[in-house]
């Protein structure tokens, strides 16, 4: 299959980042949102981060220039007729991605690949919401997407080879490094992350360390790049938390319990980086 043109639903933090890593890649890219508000945002942060590539020697200017003319930002669906593949990248309810799924088979032509970037939900179960589940696919990547090289291609129980065999084209295309995975709740990298960042809110909130001091021991002791609450406020608490609910419902063991203090935080407003406070401040 030839993938030239892909259309990304959600102007979010993972859709700008799959848009991002698809025009520098040379894909042509039609980005959907439903606020025009979201769209601008998302665009002008993307453009921004295209700059900095261009200052940090990343990419030269002209390459720049020609990947932003690869993005096309459009609230209305029937601008994905031409792709040939669409990922639906919005936010982690099933309800809200299953009527969105629909909304995209209704528009997109018969080839194309019809995706999910859900970091937990049943790809098997969005599946049997759609006409032709033969053509649909999970393909999770991680945030910030233009910087980490791995993603999850999950099939569902309908998905057909070929459109598995599509969706790792596609994610090798753009640059990534694809593992295909089964679908389990929470797949494999989240089944492991998200209850060990669950566990440093349990140490929190039972004042083992202060937080600064978690995030240091993981960081200095276990190697990390960022310790596991900055990294829950970079996630999103809210996204943390759906993922520790999916993993303790469907999988019915009590050790995927939500911490109560990161029930509380996300019930309080505070998410993480994108709302400004999490378990930390942050200031621009």
């Amino acid at each position: 299959m030839k993938i030239e043109t892909i259309g990304v639903v959600g102007a979010g933090t993972m859709g700008s980042g799959i848009a991002q890593t698809a025009i520098v890649a040379g894909l042509r890219v039609v980005l959907v949102d439903v606020s025009e508000t979201t769209l601008a945002t998302s665009v002008a942060s993307l453009n921004a981060r295209l700059e900095r590539m261009v200052q940090k020697g990343r990419l030269d200017g002209p390459s720049c220039a020609a990947a932003v003319q690869r993005l096309v930002a459009s609230t209305d669906y029937r601008s994905l007729a031409g792709a040939d593949v669409v990922i639906e990248a919005a936010t982690e309810h099933a309800a809200v991605k299953v009527a969105i799924l629909r909304e995209i088979e209704s528009t997109v032509a018969p080839h194309a690949i019809i995706a999910t970037n859900t970091s937990s939900i049943s790809i098997t179960s969005l599946a049997a919401a759609l006409e032709r589940p033969d053509r649909f696919v999970g393909i999770h990547f991680f945030n910030p997407v233009p910087v980490l090289p791995l993603v999850e291609v999950i099939p569902g129980l309908q998905s057909s080879s070929e459109t598995v065999d599509s969706a790792l084209q596609w994610a090798r295309q753009i640059g990534k490094s694809p593992i295909v995975v089964s679908n389990s709740p929470g797949f494999v990298v989240n089944r492991l992350l998200i209850p060990m960042l669950n566990e440093a809110f349990f140490i929190l909130a039972e004042g083992v360390a202060t937080a600064e001091e978690i995030d240091a021991g993981m960081r200095l002791g276990a190697g990390h790049e960022i310790g596991p609450l900055a990294l829950a406020d970079l996630i999103g608490l809210d996204v943390c938390l759906s993922i520790m609910d999916v993993l303790q419902k469907d999988l019915g063991d009590p050790k995927f319990r939500a911490s109560p203090l990161l029930r509380e935080l996300v019930a309080a407003g505070r998410l993480g980086r994108k709302k400004g406070r999490g378990v930390f401040q942050y200031n621009g």
